[in-house]
């Protein structure tokens, strides 16, 4: 057999397709394999490049293969999908991957390690706690409201009117008994949420690239925590707009014959971390309303011309640019750099 020079591998939970090139570029390898096979086959085989989608179990299997020696790629699939020839299957997506590789212009996914991993799994949970507590809050506050008890907004005021509801003795028996579950179901999820944010809180804390991003006007903890985690490798990106653009705080571009087109942003990449920036840059236009002398001008001035979910958006592209120099050189936070950087922006 000629020596394969690259290989595209179609993985699932048990069934994975193989399809190799030698040197010439011709097809000299297309195998299909169990889960036991394919690991005793690369460990007979020589050290390669093996191309896999960047999808569930993809990072294992990068660690798995580099452990035998080989040098493992991971393509997001939405880049590979314009190579699959012709219909869909196992094949032709194994090929598809071989020729998306070989690519000079393809981006890769940077393989996690087991620790960011974990990192990422604490940010999920927590993420999904969320979630859970405004379903069980949204739940309590519509029975509330069908049986004419009202609460102001705010998860502060859950708890106060679940007081309420278990001293009305005019509420029949049934619905005090629901309501009771659906408080014991809010505190555990609340409990639970502590539990989470103490660990992350722990993480951020052992992290020093964390630390420094907290700095940054509109990034906390949380946001801090998750830049670094999602992001291991911030060098990847060519610049700090590719980075934002990663997140998907970047506007759409439908240019065409010399006339450019800007749309809304594309939303694309991690929703998880792009939120939690919005949130952060909401946060922190707050604040600038309530105390404008301690905004900066580049803030005062975008808030001036745009509305506050506009400058929201804005701030978080921002920051995200900010966090991305930061992660690649090892600075600290300049307040009056970045101002300086802003109002030329808006000159």
């Amino acid at each position: 057999m000629e020596k394969i020079t690259r290989i595209g591998m179609d993985t699932s939970k048990h069934i994975f397709q193989l399809h190799g090139v030698d040197a010439s570029e011709r097809t000299v390898l297309k195998k299909k394999l169990s889960r036991v096979q394919m690991l005793s086959f690369f460990e007979k085989q020589p050290a390669t490049v093996i191309g896999i989608e960047a999808c569930g179990a993809a990072h294992y299997w990068a660690r798995t293969l580099d452990a035998l020696g080989h040098k493992v790629l991971l393509l997001p699939p939405q880049y590979v999908k314009p190579y699959v020839k012709r219909g869909k299957n196992d094949a032709a997506d194994a090929e598809a991957l071989c020729e998306a590789m070989s690519r000079p212009s393809m981006r890769f996914v940077p393989v996690k390690s087991v620790e960011s991993q974990a990192a990422l799994m604490l940010a999920t949970t927590r993420e999904r706690l969320v979630r859970s507590r405004t379903q069980i809050a949204n739940a309590i506050r519509g029975n509330a409201a069908e049986l004419g008890l009202i609460a102001a907004q705010g998860l502060d005021k859950i708890e106060p009117l679940l007081m309420r509801i278990a001293e009305n003795e005019t509420l029949p028996a049934l619905a005090r008994e629901v309501f009771a579950e659906l408080a014991q179901d809010y505190a555990y999820v609340e409990r639970q949420l502590m539990k989470a944010d103490a660990k992350l809180m722990a993480w951020h804390k052992g992290s020093a690239c964390s630390r420094r991003l907290t700095a940054i006007p509109g990034i906390g903890p949380i946001g801090a925590s998750l830049l670094v985690m999602k992001a291991p490798d911030p060098r990847l990106f060519k610049s700090a707009r590719h980075f934002a653009a990663w997140m998907g705080l970047t506007p759409k571009d439908h240019s065409t014959a010399g006339k450019q087109r800007l749309g809304v942003i594309t939303r694309a990449g991690d929703e998880m971390l792009r939120s939690i920036l919005v949130v952060g840059a909401t946060a922190a236009i707050q604040q600038a309303k309530r105390r404008p002398e301690r905004a900066s001008p580049w803030l005062r001035n975008l808030l001036a011309r745009k509305a506050p979910k506009l400058a929201a958006v804005a701030l978080a592209n921002k920051n995200a640019r900010i966090a991305w120099k930061m992660m690649v050189s090892g600075e600290t936070y300049n307040a009056n750099r970045s101002q300086s950087a802003g109002l030329a922006d808006a000159a």
